[in-house]
């Protein structure tokens, strides 16, 4: 019980018409501040968003996705905010904003290796 840390997460939505408030899940963020640890962890699947949306680039869509990878892993890529601490690198991922990327609100939880744990996260709202 006492290896067990805190973290939270968000689910990585594409919201391909704002206006409809319809939304897919693509991916997961997860932020562990004892272990160090922010990651995240995506999957778009064109056959199913094209059910969303015709209209969707799924280029431009990978390419953001991976810069949000970028600016976890503090890449230079990432810019300025891959320059952040790690908390707020992930506060900045997760805020709330209104536009075809959106992350869910933060939760929190317990485990034991912050990496599993987001694939686990992925696993249960993506796949």
């Amino acid at each position: 019980m006492h290896d067990r840390v805190k973290y939270e997460y968000a689910v990585i939505r594409i919201v391909p018409k704002v206006e409809r408030e319809e939304f897919f899940n693509v991916g997961a963020i997860l932020y562990c501040q004892r272990k160090k640890f922010l990651g995240v962890k995506f999957q778009i699947c064109k056959d199913k968003l094209t059910n969303f949306s015709c209209e969707i680039d799924f280029e431009t869509l990978t390419d953001y996705l991976k810069a949000w990878e970028d600016i976890c892993i503090g890449a230079p890529k990432g810019g300025a905010i891959g320059k952040l601490e790690l908390s707020d690198r992930f506060r900045w991922l997760t805020a709330s904003r209104s536009t075809i990327i959106q992350s869910s609100e933060t939760h929190s939880g317990l485990c034991l290796d912050p990496e599993k744990e987001l694939g686990d996260l992925y696993e249960s709202f993506v796949l």
